[in-house]
């Protein structure tokens, strides 16, 4: 058959993604994979140097999305079929441009783990992300802010004849545009996917991408790349360079034999090709190769322990099999940044399809023939020579503009292609799609001035990059929206002081209460945080409106103003500010945890213990996060001292007993 693009309809269990959080995420980035200057030290010069070269500051202006639910019910999801008579791509617009599935229709077989549900977790940069398939990550360290947002799609004329689907939007963590060209010539085995980011500015800009592959884990299944050596990352938060493939006694190829989740990255040599597999047992999986500039090559498993375990079943649903990423990336690990010089652009070609191999090679125990098997295998079925032709051949196609519009994203690559007069030729930006949260940025564009703020809400997201921060400036937060804009640009710069006096221009609106509150509570004035927090709450709740947007910005409110107020040792008030909070906020998991603490905090352990024994799940729960182990435990040794100091001895104690399993998310080894 020919090869056709076409729209589909994808029926999934899915949980609501909610509305995303008004407030502007103010939280300096506490990225787990964020190494210090002495973490650096021993590192390849150019490890340590990427390794600290411009980490995110905050995820703004993204908006943060964890208003999430866990309650699936049968949803309709736009998709988009590639498809020739060997393969079959489903790709969702609307979530990323993740790719769903890919089936090898001769074989019946299904080369992704494809998640039979859609279950946001907190996972990216901005909160919610979900499982499965292959997504583009690109922005910082971490799953990207667009893991859940519409992508601009269109058919495009591919190599050699044919079509291909271009999806592509305004990355605005780095503020870069790309793109993603996924085509397959007729009669491949392969699916191709060109990527190009640019940069457009002035000045260089820090680059991230990692297109993160998400792979059965089956028993027996094992994960290939030519190395003999990898860099493991832990959530303990260290790297070390280990052998491949065992280490500390276990052949960590085989996903199911790690104990932990950790991130190994393969440490490929120069002029090696680029290329990593999953195969199972029988020797048959998938295979990911790539031109060279996608230099790096990554598996992360989340490994055979109880935290793993459970955190497999809460992205899924129970009875469904395991999954373990493999990936592919600029770097050689994902903590770094490449620099992208002014002008530039970073473009490299990818093939996605089904390998097989010798089983008897692949897990005959010598690692060398087993990678050299795969080699071999990968290079019958598609000549690295092949892939090196197929991206000549695309590279004058990247400037091709779209023929039919398939699915239209985010009108931000709009606004700035408004504002900075770009030539982007193949990923257009009409104005056509501007819409509601620039309208107020075009207009300021144009007269220098903002519309007068509504009380209730905070305004549309603000606009942090060096080009709009040197136009609000120039006003110095001439009015009340300005003034709170202008705030916000300053503290993602790092200029605390100076966006503190932006904000106190507009201090009677309860959401630039809460961004002093914020700022006195960084800055080391909990007792003054406490204060302004109770009287942003407070007006707020006077404001109370109906609304999905309204209830996501109090309950970021009340879980800010709760976790302050337990800083200062003023658990009273936060009971207070849970109560106010009202029930729809306050029967989700989050707010049922932070209601056991303040109990503790009260000192009615018992009462916090029962929170836990009637059983709650904090939806939005983030990826390291411990602190639902941290809180059972503080509540036993509280329970276990009665009303006697809490001794080493009664720690110890605390500590022998086993967290249930419901509340078991660790992805380290336990203290």
């Amino acid at each position: 058959m020919p090869t056709t693009i076409r729209r589909a309809v994808l029926t999934l269990p899915a949980a609501p993604l909610g509305a995303e959080n008004p407030l502007p995420s103010l939280r300096t980035a506490r990225d787990v994979h964020r190494l210090d200057a002495a973490q650096r030290k021993g590192l390849p010069a150019d490890m340590a140097r990427q390794t600290g070269y411009e980490p995110l500051r905050s995820v703004l202006p993204a908006r943060r999305r964890d208003h999430y639910g866990r309650k699936r019910v049968l949803t309709d999801v736009d998709a988009i079929v590639v498809e020739n008579d060997r393969l079959r791509a489903t790709v969702l617009p609307g979530l990323g441009g993740r790719v769903h599935s890919l089936e090898h229709k001769p074989a019946g077989r299904q080369l992704l783990y494809a998640n039979p549900v859609l279950q946001p977790a907190h996972f990216a940069l901005n909160g919610a992300w979900f499982s499965g398939g292959i997504e583009w990550n690109i922005g910082a360290t971490g799953h990207t802010p667009l893991s859940v947002a519409p992508l601009h799609a269109a058919r495009v004329p591919a190599p050699g004849g044919g079509e291909m689907l271009r999806l592509w939007e305004w990355e605005r963590l780095r503020d870069l545009p790309f793109q993603v060209d996924l085509w397959l010539p007729d009669g491949s085995d392969f699916l191709y996917v060109g990527v190009r980011i640019r940069n457009p500015h002035h000045r260089p800009a820090p680059v991230y991408w990692w297109s993160n592959i998400a792979v059965p884990e089956e028993e027996g299944s094992r994960v290939l790349a030519p190395a003999e050596s990898a860099w493991r990352f832990g959530y303990e938060r260290s790297l070390r360079r280990v052998a491949v493939p065992e280490w500390e006694g276990a052949d960590h190829t085989y996903p199911l034999n790690s104990t932990h989740a950790a991130d190994f990255f393969y440490d490929v040599p120069g002029g090696e090709r680029r290329w990593i597999a999953s195969l199972g047992a029988d020797g048959h999986g998938l295979v990911q190769t790539s031109t060279d500039a996608l230099r790096g090559r990554k598996l992360f498993v989340w490994g055979s322990g109880r935290g793993g375990r459970r955190w497999q079943e809460w992205l899924t649903e129970p009875g469904t099999g395991g999954y373990a990423e493999i990936q592919a990336g600029l770097a050689r690990t994902q903590l770094e940044h490449v620099p992208l010089e002014p002008g530039g652009e970073f473009a490299w070609l990818e093939a996605y399809g089904p390998l097989a191999a010798d089983p008897a090679a692949v897990h005959g125990g010598d690692w060398a023939a087993a990678r050299g098997e795969a080699a071999a295998r990968l290079e019958a079925a598609l000549p690295r020579a092949e892939v090196d032709a197929a991206y000549a051949a695309w590279r004058p196609y990247a400037d091709t503009e779209p023929k039919e519009s398939l699915h239209t994203g985010s009108g931000w690559g709009a606004l700035e292609a408004e504002r900075g007069h770009y030539d982007l030729p193949g990923t257009p930006f009409p104005v056509e799609t501007l819409g509601e949260e620039q309208e107020p940025w075009l207009r300021f564009l144009r007269t220098g001035s903002h519309p007068s703020p509504d009380r209730t809400l905070p305004p549309p997201p603000s606009l942090v990059s060096p080009q709009w921060r040197e136009l609000l400036e120039t006003t110095d937060g001439a009015d009340l929206c300005g003034a709170y804009h202008l705030g916000v640009a300053r503290w993602h710069t790092g200029d605390r002081s100076q966006a503190v006096r932006a904000w106190e221009g507009a201090e009677h609106l309860w959401f630039v209460k809460r961004c002093l509150a914020y700022a006195d509570a960084e800055d080391g004035h909990p007792g003054r945080a406490a204060d302004r927090y109770l009287e942003a709450v407070e007006d707020a709740c006077g404001e109370r409106r109906a609304g999905a947007s309204w209830t996501a910005a109090l309950a970021g409110l009340g879980e800010e103003a709760v976790e302050a107020l337990l800083a200062a040792g003023r658990a009273g008030d936060a009971e207070a500010v849970l109560d106010r909070l009202g029930p729809g906020i306050g029967e989700r998991g989050r707010f049922r945890l932070l209601r056991a603490r303040v109990l503790l905090a009260l000192g009615d352990a018992a009462a916090a213990r029962e929170v836990f024994d009637r059983g709650f799940e904090v939806e939005d729960l983030r990826e390291g996060d411990e602190s639902l182990g941290e809180t059972w435990y503080a509540i036993e040794e509280r329970l276990l001292a009665g009303d006697g100091p809490v001794t080493a001895e009664i720690k110890a104690r605390a500590r022998a007993k086993e967290l249930p399993a419901s509340y078991d998310f660790r992805m380290r080894p336990a203290p």
